[in-house]
This record gives C-alpha cells, structure tokens and sequence, in this order.
C-alpha cells in the first residue's frame, strides 16, 4: 500500500542521477537537498524525497524528538512542508521498545534501507505483508515477504506481538490500479468504503494477547480521492468499536499549518482536508505535502 510512495522515491531520485550523468566533469557537486532547499523547499519537487528521508532519519534517531513525542510535544517548525511520514514515522518509533520480537509490517511502510537498518528495527523479526512483491526486498538482512490481500492475512491467530499499520487502512477497497495492482475498488466513488474494518479485525486476530497494534490514517472531514479516503468521526467510532471488544486503545491526533506538524484534539480537526499531489485536489497556500491532519491509534490487546 505504500507502493505510490516508493514511486516518488524512485522518479525523483532516477531525475537526480540524470543531472548527475549530464554534467560528468562535477559529479561530486550535485547536492539534491541542497538543490530542494535552494527552490524554495516545494513538496514533491526535486530534492524532496532525499531531504524527507534525511528528515525522518534524523527524527528517529533522536532521543530528545522520541521523548518530546512521548511527552505529547513536538518542537516549533517540525516537519515544515513534509508529508505525515514525517509524524508518523516518530510517533511509532516512540512506541516501539520490542527486541526479539515479531514485527508484522502491514502494508510495507518500513521496507527501506534506513528504517530495516535502523536497531529499532532490527532487533526484531520483521514480516512485511503487502499485495505484491516491490522493486526490492532485504531477506538479506532476515526480513520475511509475504504477499496477499490485508482483509485475508494468511497467519494463525495470536502471531505477532506487534503490528504497525501506518497509512495504509484508508487504501483498502479503494482504486489501487494507481499502485499497479489489479484489485476491484467501490464502486461508488463518493461513498465510503467500510472494508477497512475487515483488516482491523484480522489484526487483533493474529495479534498475540498483551500485543500492541499501531494505526495510522488521515482524520478529519470524509474525503474520497479515488485511491485512499480521509476517515471522518463515524468511521472512526467504527474501528473504536472493533478494538473495544478487545482491549485498550489510545488516540493521537496531529495536524500541518503554515509552520509545520503539531498535536491537535480531535474535534478542531472535524473540517480538515488532505491535498492529494496527484491531482492538486485541495491545494492551499499552506504548503502542505499531502493529508494535512492524522489520527495516530495505540491498541493493547487483552491478556485472554
């Protein structure tokens, strides 16, 4: 599901090495960041990806942003003119403290050298489930590839001990021809898709009691941009309803303006609207990379 991401990566990076190749005589003086910074840091413009990453490693190797995260604050300027990864990434780092443990990737959002090389990481057993093999993998490094549909997780019940689902539930039942995949969508465009709710339950099922589940998705006005919707209230007392049966569930809320990320309450995001890149549906002036508000959730399935 993180499939039209690893996308970005790869275009801009192949434009990056064309300048390179164009302009032999100084191969070494080529700085994408620099270049980024230099255009006036505009998402998804050349530089972008590489200064993200730069941004995201940055982030989860801190201790200070970890424990800031934790203490429910994030300094002034965070992630200006980035994308909810950068959020997302340091929120799930600041709730990962797991070594020898089975790590269920669900949905390939941690399938890039700089997060599978990160100790955090690499410390457990990482499984990524997706729907279909990527450019590139790392079973070099012991991570395990397994491919289906979330709404059919082919894993016997109580597996993991945790589960990280960043970004990815607001994909299910939705127009995913965009990554590639040949998988039937709504076929009401307008409409919400409620198949999420079938991944939320095969999670708590093959997560292993006392497990912790991480979820995130965009939270605030309900949206449908053809290959992901924006969750709104009602959809996400739905998934409350699920995890309740189960065991404990904590919320986070985040939110971009002019000057970057911060946490939020979940009633002043009620009117938020995500930018979606690839069609400049909602574009401000804000300088928002793409959802412009998340709900960022922290499941502890019951010991039973």
């Amino acid at each position: 599901m993180n499939k039209i991401v690893k996308r970005f990566f790869n275009k801009l990076k192949s434009v990056s090495k064309a300048i390179i190749s164009s302009n032999s005589s100084t191969p070494n003086s080529y700085n994408p960041i620099e270049v980024y910074k230099s255009n006036g840091m505009i998402p998804w413009s050349e530089g972008y990806v590489e200064f993200k990453e730069s941004q995201i490693v940055q982030s989860i190797n801190s201790k200070d942003l970890i424990e800031q995260m934790q203490l429910k604050s994030l300094p002034s300027g965070y992630g200006y003119k980035l994308d909810e990864r950068i959020v997302e990434y340091l929120w799930i780092w600041s709730n990962l403290n797991f070594n020898d443990c089975k790590i269920l990737d669900a949905g390939s959002t941690l399938n890039f050298k700089f997060l599978v090389d990160n100790s955090v990481v690499d410390s457990n057993d990482l499984y990524i489930y997706t729907f279909a093999p990527e450019s590139y993998s790392f079973t070099n490094k012991g991570v395990s590839y397994v491919y289906g549909d979330l709404r059919d997780i082919p894993f016997k019940k109580n597996f993991f001990d945790c589960i990280i689902s960043q970004s990815t539930i607001e994909h299910i039942g939705m127009d995913n021809s965009i990554y590639g995949y040949d998988i039937v969508d709504d076929e009401k465009s307008e409409q919400k898709s409620y198949d999420y709710l079938k991944v939320i339950d095969e999670m708590i099922r093959v997560l292993k009691p006392n497990g912790t589940l991480l979820i995130t998705f965009p939270y605030g006005k309900f949206e449908n941009h053809g290959f992901f919707q924006q969750f709104d209230e009602e959809m996400l007392d739905k998934i409350t309803e699920i995890l309740h049966k189960s065991g404990q569930a904590e919320y986070e809320y985040f939110k971009y303006e002019k000057t970057g990320w911060s946490f939020a309450n979940q009633e002043e995001l009620i009117d938020y609207k995500s930018y979606n890149p690839h069609t400049g549906k909602g574009k401000g002036t804000d300088g928002a990379a793409h959802c412009r508000s998340i709900c960022c959730i922290k499941f502890k399935k019951s010991a039973f």
